[in-house]
């Protein structure tokens, strides 16, 4: 008979199955989602960074009404880019000249300099901590030592993610409870915070080996994960559980328009790319004339959120107008296999991956294992 393998990440959530969905910023993520997930045994997570604070508490509660479960609030950690809090009123119009085309193409009109470019991570961490998720994920950095230290008394789970050995150490010296081990495969932002996004391009599976090898804080593998193959790999390899983000926004239950789906189920997704084209950080999606026009421009694009700012002007028009050549189409490169599109659907397939096979041979690795890796790997030392 099939059973559940323990899991120290799916003990750690409180949930039954180590699944995560992905979160996904720029209204992409829906509690509809993260309640179907969590309600079907994974962890559902939101993306909360475009949102002001006083949202933060609302989205939590909205996802308590839909579901008894764990759930997890995601934030960045780092809000802006070196450069990214303001622009003189030179330097706003020449960007804005930049756009202006667009703009025009859209019938849009040229906005006005606003008093910031995006929320500040400081005040958005103050409304999640009296929101108080079950869990807060984060990326592009580690909290302060006493954010962390409030998640612990407030029994609120961290997940943080690495896209290196090294910000895992990072993660595991700051006594985060999960590690994300984010390889270049995935979907919408490299969340690197020690080396430049162009730098940190390490495949999940190669990640996540080395990762598991060094630290003794559970791993969690995400990256081209789409299906029960790239889960049983994924455990495998020595992760005790995965996050899976584009299947997830696949599904109807995500905030992607019905455009943004069908080109992830079509041949279009066999060509991602990397690009700083829509926010000012590298991020993965699928080409289309947006990243490939404005890439030409991108030494004279402003940094994130400036560039996210002038973008998200135009977002809805687009929308609106069903167009998909100036909107990112976030995707990682496992799309072209994606085959379900709801959320139960999908669980179903991916909880497959996690049940010991007819033999009774367990897919995850034990502890045990693992602990006997690192000491070979390391000399017999962690």
């Amino acid at each position: 008979m099939n059973e559940i393998q323990p899991s120290r990440v799916a003990q750690v959530l409180g949930v039954a199955l180590p699944i995560i969905q992905g979160p996904f910023g720029g209204g992409l993520s829906t509690t509809r989602l993260a309640a179907a997930v969590s309600e079907s045994g994974g962890l559902g997570s939101y993306g909360a960074h475009n949102l002001a604070p006083e949202e933060i508490g609302r989205v939590a509660a909205e996802l308590r009404a839909l579901t008894s479960r764990p759930f997890a609030l995601n934030l960045w950690v780092s809000d802006h880019d070196p450069g990214g809090l303001a622009l003189d009123e030179r330097e706003f119009e020449r960007v804005t000249r930049l756009f202006e085309p667009w703009y025009r193409e859209l019938g849009v009109e040229l906005p006005e300099m606003p008093a910031r470019y995006g929320q500040r991570y400081d005040e958005q961490v103050e409304a999640l901590l009296e929101a108080r998720p079950p869990v807060f994920s984060f990326v592009f950095g580690v909290p302060t030592r006493a954010v962390l230290a409030e998640c612990r008394r407030r029994g609120i789970v961290t997940v943080g993610a690495a896209t290196s050995v090294a910000e895992a150490r990072l993660l595991e010296e700051a006594r985060i409870d999960l590690i994300v081990a984010s390889g270049f495969e995935a979907g919408g932002h490299r969340p690197s915070f020690l080396a430049r996004a162009e730098d940190a391009l390490m495949g999940t599976f190669a990640l996540t080996q080395l990762v598991t090898a060094r630290i003794a804080t559970p791993v969690v593998a995400a990256g081209g994960i789409a299906d029960r193959r790239g889960v049983r790999a994924a455990l495998a390899l020595g992760a005790e559980a995965v996050q899976v983000g584009t299947a997830f926004l696949a599904c109807a239950e995500s905030g992607a328009t019905e455009e943004h789906r069908d080109r992830m189920f079509g041949d279009e997704a066999f060509a991602t790319t990397l690009t700083r084209a829509f926010t000012g950080r590298l991020a993965r999606g699928i080409r289309n004339r947006w990243t490939e026009e404005m890439s030409a421009l991108t030494p004279g694009l402003p940094p994130f959120p400036i560039q996210s700012w002038f973008a998200g002007q135009m977002r809805d028009a687009a929308r609106s107008a069903q167009r998909t050549d100036v909107v990112a189409l976030w995707s990682g490169q496992i799309a072209p296999n994606l085959r379900h599109r709801n959320a139960a659907a999908l669980m179903n397939e991916l909880r497959k991956g996690v049940v010991a096979d007819s033999t009774g041979s367990q897919v995850f690795t034990h502890k045990a294992t693992a602990d006997a890796a690192r000491s070979s790997t390391n000399g017999g030392s962690t």
